[in-house]
């Protein structure tokens, strides 16, 4: 996100060609996770997925990129910002895409579950996690992002995110089984 942070938005909104492919990079991740997490629940396929993300950047750049103008970074951060715009675009890609309804009784009851949104954080003990554990498991479950996309962010091998993730959560089920032994195991 850092890297959104530091785009320059006079020379995005002048179209500078090297300033707009840097933006891409920085924030599709970003896009696509706010797209992928909104239309999940819709039982939409990867190409719908990809082509929300698409519509977001078309929306951004559209009429001489008017939407990316209006822009306040006195009101929010870009990323910030740009997760409500993704989640705009996603949502009225579906309303474009006017899906046939189908029978109540012909749904899967799996799919007509409502999901509780409120998770409560977990709070790792100071020192008992590297700073890179934290930081991944911070992207893979605070931000909802894949292991490819976390492997991306941080110039690693994906294996290695993985690993890195597998030895945090060794650490945290060691420690939180120490600390409430009555619980049975």
């Amino acid at each position: 996100m850092a890297e959104l942070n530091q785009i320059d938005l006079q020379a995005l909104t002048r179209g500078d060609k090297r300033t707009w492919d840097a933006f891409v990079l920085g924030a599709a991740p970003l896009i696509n996770a706010v797209v992928r997490r909104t239309l999940t629940s819709y039982r939409v396929g990867e190409d719908d997925v990809m082509d929300a993300a698409q519509d977001v950047f078309v929306r951004l750049c559209a009429q001489d990129f008017r939407l990316l103008k209006t822009y306040d970074p006195a009101r929010a951060g870009l990323p910030t910002w740009l997760s409500v715009v993704a989640r705009s675009c996603a949502i009225d890609h579906l309303r474009r895409r006017r899906q046939a309804t189908e029978p109540i009784d012909d749904v899967p009851e799996a799919f007509l579950g409502v999901e509780d949104r409120h998770v409560e954080k977990l709070k790792i003990p100071e020192g008992l996690l590297t700073a890179r554990q934290v930081l991944i498991l911070r992207y893979l479950y605070d931000e909802e992002r894949d292991v490819m996309e976390v492997a991306r962010l941080l110039s690693v091998d994906a294996q290695t995110i993985r690993s890195t993730h597998h030895k945090a959560l060794l650490r945290l089920r060691a420690h939180f089984r120490e600390e409430d032994p009555g619980d049975g195991g």
